[in-house]
């Protein structure tokens, strides 16, 4: 991480993919980003454990001025990677700065628990 510009690196500790449910709305976990820069971000994806190695190096792009969201319950990158349910985090870099943000959806109740919040900018 040493060397990367701000906006470039940013960190979400909370992942807890919830299970789909059964209801209307599925449970799911979201990953933002918003490239409002002139050049395509070229996103990299690092996923940690509590209780087995990282998979780390999932690419993905955010093109020039857009905005993607990425949804955590679907596969992820170029590598289709499907991040299992339950605890994890998850380091995101990206070429160029640009702005991450993190959202779930938690249907394990009857009452529909949806947050979001901004990532951690590291660098």
């Amino acid at each position: 991480m040493a060397g990367e510009k701000k906006g470039c690196v940013w960190v979400i500790p909370d992942g807890d993919l919830p299970p789909p449910g059964k209801g209307k709305i599925k449970g799911h976990e979201s990953l933002i980003i918003i490239n409002t820069g002139k050049k395509k971000a070229e996103i990299t994806i690092d996923i940690y454990f509590e209780d087995k190695p990282p998979v780390k190096g999932i690419k993905d792009v955010v093109e020039a001025e857009r905005v993607r969201c990425f949804r955590l319950d679907k596969p992820i990158g170029k590598q289709k990677y499907r991040i299992p349910y339950g605890q994890y985090g998850m380091v995101v870099k990206s070429t160029v700065p640009v702005v991450v943000q993190f959202g779930r959806a938690d249907v394990r109740q009857p009452n529909l628990a949806y947050y979001c919040t901004m990532a951690y900018p590291v660098k």
